[in-house]
């Protein structure tokens, strides 16, 4: 069994301390860009392995360093990401179609801040954001897998700038 955290758009912010140990005791971080700066990036990459897309706020840097697209395997279960999927949390069949183009059975996407697991036969997800939420909680993706069977949670990391 296979314990992934999932972030995106910390945007060079200070991380919540309750994500800080969860990366720490995780498996893998995947994170799906717009980390913003290098020492962001450098910063998450020390705390555990990890799988990252760039963003597009990402400084240039970053944009040489990461892919915009990645595929990668976790046991049985092949995992897609790309920073921009789509603009809203609505209508996900567009994501759908990239996850059938990409050949995933995992889609994770980031830029739009706002969490959200869609299960068909493809697991679209957005961690929204643990730093600058929109009109959500900070939060992240906890996603398990076991040998060909992945299970998905948003993680509630503390509430958002419009929630305080």
């Amino acid at each position: 069994m296979t314990r992934i955290i999932v972030i995106s758009d910390t945007h060079d912010h200070e991380l919540p301390d309750n994500l800080i140990s969860l990366l720490k005791g995780t498996d893998m971080i995947v994170h799906a860009g717009d980390f913003t700066s290098a020492s962001c990036y450098d910063y998450l990459g020390g705390l555990n392995e990890m799988v990252a897309v760039h963003g597009n706020s990402d400084c240039a840097e970053l944009r040489r360093l990461l892919p915009e697209r990645a595929v990668f395997t976790v046991e049985d279960i092949t995992i897609g990401m790309v920073h921009e999927g789509q603009l809203s949390t609505g209508d996900t069949s567009g994501l759908w179609y990239l996850a059938k183009e990409l050949d995933v059975d995992v889609l994770i996407v980031g830029h739009i801040h706002t969490p959200f697991i869609k299960q068909s036969d493809v697991l679209i997800a957005c961690p929204g954001s643990p730093t600058v939420p929109r009109l959500a909680d900070k939060t992240a993706i906890e996603l398990v897998i076991d040998g060909s069977r992945v299970h998905g949670q948003i993680i509630s990391l503390g509430a958002g700038a419009c929630f305080l």
